[in-house]
């Protein structure tokens, strides 16, 4: 440490942080605390008074409590005697009314004697004076045994009034028998003794001293703070060892000059910065052999903040302040900050810092999407320019098909992104096999990252294509990083960094950095890619259950349009069912949710309208089947902790019979379906809206209409008119729009209808149907009345025979025949009139049967022996299709016979 001689203002003792000691009261109040021996002594005479004059309060208490309690046991007990012995005391007791007589006596008494109550009892303890009337004729509260036995008693108890003494007297006769008690008793609050005027002067007393002991200490205090700065000798020792250690450590060179501009210190740090000679403290700068400026500015001793001087070709950051400030010598002290060491160190950390914030770029913007080619996009796109001139990603084929890498040597270019356009490096979608010797190939093989840092020595790299590798250095790419993708233990591909406009090849640090980047890349490929994978797999299942085509039949023309969601599969499903008698059914439903469970569960539900649209159901009756089956479903999963019921199930039913051209409705929570007239006029018809499929209690009703030929029906769900950014009212309105502009077929319309609806990227299904209607001609239609009679069937065979003569099917004749006696004969014999027979000519021949008996025929094979039984089983032999279907009047019998082949010219 360097000592100052000759200026003893440079010796001011210091605090242990090497500030100045503060002034007078800042030094009171450390003496105040204790922290000097002045301050001990001062808190030690404070506890010595407070002692003392709590002491003196303690005691000055006591003595008061006892003679109040002295007192109030020698008032109590002169009055109590005193009116037992008084003149009439005695005599009033044997009087007819005691207390009509000593009550005045007792008041006036106890008023005269300023106690509180004087009460006179009898033996027993009953009250015949009291203070307050209403206790009169009670008994006395305290110990009366010591008087009825003659003696006088005082005791303390705690009553209404507060802690009192009570002193009780008997009252005796000529012969010493006790006939009366006495009570005076009197609140110890209401007695006080001289001691209560000691008390202010006592604690007058020990304020004074007080005041005198802390006046004095700290007069002698501040005289020893002034002598001492507050400090002893052992932390005077400290303060200088301490501050001899900070100048020799700080890494900034410390130098004072005084007022003359002379050199008066300089620390260790001070004098490397500025060579600095040995015997240079006590000299003046200037002839210190300093470079001018950073002299001229140190013997000035003017303010100056991080001014930069070049010494010894190192930057230097002076900063210089005066000392004469509050109070200190003249002179000034400057810091010396050497800023080349700290801009190295600046830039280093810009670097790191600059690397940080790419790794949160990548956390927040590599794999925003569940798509495997833009997520290897998104990464090529984060590293240029900001670490990388290009970057590529090569990735397996079967990785960009969701699947895991079956071990192929080849990959395919997926992602490119340059500072140009121009490179020689492989295009996006060349399948690209790297050699054995290439960096891409050693990285994928060892699972680490490969840097080439000069390309043009690399003889693995220059392998690959020579020709194409040469037109890569050529174009200045000089320096190339490969790193693999992997996940897991699953090795999706590789991206590589080439460097081109820096001159430096990537060093070990960038090669850590593009590790990091490829592992939080290959989490999101991988992710993706088993997104791809999933999707897939329930785009396949659901596909599978959609009708791949539509059936044969001559009711409608049709056009559909299925599109699943861009986020997932769902589990909307649309059906065209032929029925019986030329009609056919369509069907509209959803499954609310996406995934596999919501497909799994449309491929229920339609399977399940399969079989019950077999059963000539109502629409409905059909729709009450359906929900009864979501509520079983339901309640199966529940009991197996399966997955979520299937709440919000919707489907629409529309059959419509070319005949007699009527459509019947129903649906169960699903948006209403459109008409577009023959005419061009939209409507959306009034089907009632019944509950969602699952939720059960509720009927659903049908609406039936009749429909022009030529009238399309459009049956959708609710993917194609609400979304996120529109309700459902604003999207039934766009659609009447589309409809109503668009052309008479069913396949433009849905065309105008998915242009002017479909969003960009639909985040639910949307299934679509168009069916316009047709009408069966009158000439394809016959019938006949059949009367209750036996014998009418062979009129009904010849009139049969006669229409397929002229329909030109003379090859169904005999089965006809069989079909319709069968049939014809079984009305007649068990059903009821009237009786009816219907042929149809379409993609079939259709016979029907009515009848107004709701009995159901029953296939059965009759035994060799019986006479009957053989109807229905030739009926099911001749026919293709036969069943029974009910109707409000009765039943419908038919049967199908497929129409013969035209036979081919010769």
């Amino acid at each position: 440490m360097v000592r100052l001689s000759g200026r003893p203002e440079f010796r001011s003792p210091r605090s242990r942080r090497g500030l100045r000691t503060p002034r007078t009261p800042d030094r009171a109040r450390k003496a105040l605390a204790g922290r000097s021996v002045a301050g001990q002594v001062f808190v030690l005479q404070v506890v010595i008074v407070l002692l003392l004059v709590v002491a003196a309060a303690v005691a000055l208490l006591l003595q008061v409590r006892h003679d109040t309690d002295r007192e109030a046991r020698n008032r109590s007990l002169a009055v109590a005697e005193t009116f037992a012995n008084a003149p009439g005391t005695r005599e009033a007791l044997s009087s007819p009314d005691p207390t009509a007589v000593l009550q005045p006596r007792a008041e006036a008494a106890r008023k005269t004697s300023e106690v509180d109550f004087i009460v006179v009892m009898n033996t027993d303890g009953i009250r015949y004076t009291h203070p307050k009337p209403d206790r009169i004729g009670k008994k006395f509260v305290g110990d009366i045994g010591p008087a009825l036995a003659g003696e006088s008693t005082t005791e303390e108890i705690t009553g209404t009034i507060g802690r009192l003494v009570q002193a009780v007297v008997p009252i005796k006769d000529p012969d010493g028998k006790v006939v009366g008690l006495v009570s005076a008793g009197i609140t110890t609050a209401h007695v006080g003794g001289a001691a209560d005027q000691q008390l202010p002067v006592v604690l007058f007393a020990a304020a004074v001293g007080l005041a005198l002991a802390t006046a004095g200490t700290a007069l002698v205090s501040r005289r020893l703070l002034r002598q001492t700065h507050g400090l002893g000798p052992g932390e005077m020792t400290r303060m200088y060892e301490h501050h001899d250690a900070v100048l020799h450590s700080v890494r900034e060179g410390v130098i004072i000059v005084g007022d003359e501009g002379d050199l008066l210190l300089a620390n260790d740090e001070a004098r490397r910065l500025l060579h600095l000679p040995e015997d240079a403290e006590r000299r003046q700068v200037l002839d210190l052999g300093l470079d001018p400026g950073t002299a001229e500015l140190l013997a000035s001793g003017r303010v100056v903040t991080d001014e930069v001087h070049l010494v010894g070709g190192r930057l230097l950051a002076v900063n210089q302040r005066p000392t004469h400030l509050k109070g200190g010598p003249d002179g000034s002290v400057a810091t010396l900050r050497d800023s080349t060491e700290l801009r190295a160190l600046s830039g280093r950390a810009e670097a790191a810092r600059e690397r940080l914030s790419m790794l949160y770029d990548a956390g927040s913007g590599v794999g925003t999407s569940l798509d495997v080619t833009r997520t290897a996009e998104e990464l090529t796109e984060l590293a240029v320019p900001r670490f990388a001139d290009f970057a590529t990603v090569d990735l397996f084929d079967a990785v960009l098909a969701g699947e895991e890498p079956d071990g192929a040597t080849d990959l395919r270019r997926t992602a490119f992104s340059g500072i140009r356009k121009d490179a020689p490096l492989y295009g996006v979608g060349e399948r690209i096999r790297f050699v054995a010797s290439s960096p891409q190939a050693r990285s994928l093989r060892t699972g680490e990252a490969v840097v080439e840092p000069r390309l043009s020595e690399a003889s693995g790299w220059l392998a690959q294509d020579r020709e194409r590798t040469e037109q890569v250095v050529a174009y200045g790419i000089h320096s190339l990083i490969a790193v693999p993708l992997q996940a897991g233990a699953l090795v999706l591909g590789v991206v590589s960094f080439w460097r081109c406009a820096k001159e430096e090849p990537f060093d070990t640090e960038e090669v850590a950095l593009a590790e990091e980047l490829a592992a939080r890349a290959a989490v999101s490929i991988d992710n993706a890619r088993r997104y791809t994978r999933e999707h897939s797999m329930a785009v396949t299942l659901q596909r599978s259950l959609l009708p791949r085509s539509l059936p044969e039949q001559s009711a409608l023309d049709l056009a559909y349009r299925y599109l699943p969601a861009q986020a997932g599969v769902g589990g909307d499903w649309f059906d065209v069912l032929p029925l019986s008698g030329a009609r056919v059914a369509l069907v509209v439903g959803d499954v609310v949710g996406h995934g596999l469970h919501a497909a799994a569960t449309m491929g229920r539900l339609r399977t399940a309208v399969h079989n019950f649209s077999a059963l000539d159901l109502a629409p409905d009756e059909l729709l009450a089947l359906l929900d009864e089956l979501v509520s079983r479903i339901d309640q199966d999963e529940r009991t197996e902790g399966g997955s979520a019921p299937i709440t919000g199930a919707t489907c629409l039913y529309a059959v419509y019979d070319p005949v007699s051209r009527r459509c019947t409705l129903a649906r169960a929570g699903h948006p209403p379906p459109a008409l577009v007239g023959a005419d061009g006029g939209v409507a959306f018809l009034e089907v009632p809206a019944g509950p969602p499929l699952g939720v059960g209690g509720l009927p659903f009703e049908t609406a039936d209409l009749q429909l022009d030929e030529g009238s399309r029906l459009v049956l959708y769900t609710d993917g194609l008119v609400e979304d996120r950014d529109r309700d459902i009212d604003t999207g039934l309105e766009l659609l009447g729009s589309a409809l109503a502009r668009s052309g008479r077929s069913p396949e433009d319309t849905c065309r105008v209808v998915l242009d002017a609806l479909l969003p960009a990227r639909p985040t639910d299904d949307v299934a679509l149907i168009v069916a316009r209607t047709r009408a069966l001609g009158a000439d394809r239609v016959a019938e006949w009345q059949v009367p209750m009679d036996p014998a009418a069937v062979k009129t009904v065979r010849d009139s049969v025979n006669g229409k397929l003569a002229e329909w030109g099917l003379d090859e169904l004749v005999f089965a006809t025949e069989l079909i319709l006696s069968e049939l014809v004969t079984n009305a007649i014999r068990y059903g009821g009139s009237p009786v009816h027979v219907r042929v149809m000519r379409d993609h079939s021949l259709i016979c029907e049967v009515f009848d107004s008996s709701s009995t159901s025929p029953h296939l059965r094979h009759a035994a060799m022996t019986d006479e009957g039984g053989r109807g229905l089983f030739l009926v099911a032999q001749l026919a293709e299709r036969w069943g029974t279907r009910y109707t409000s009047t009765g039943k419908i019998i038919w049967a199908e016979q497929p129409l013969p082949r035209p036979q081919s010219a010769l």
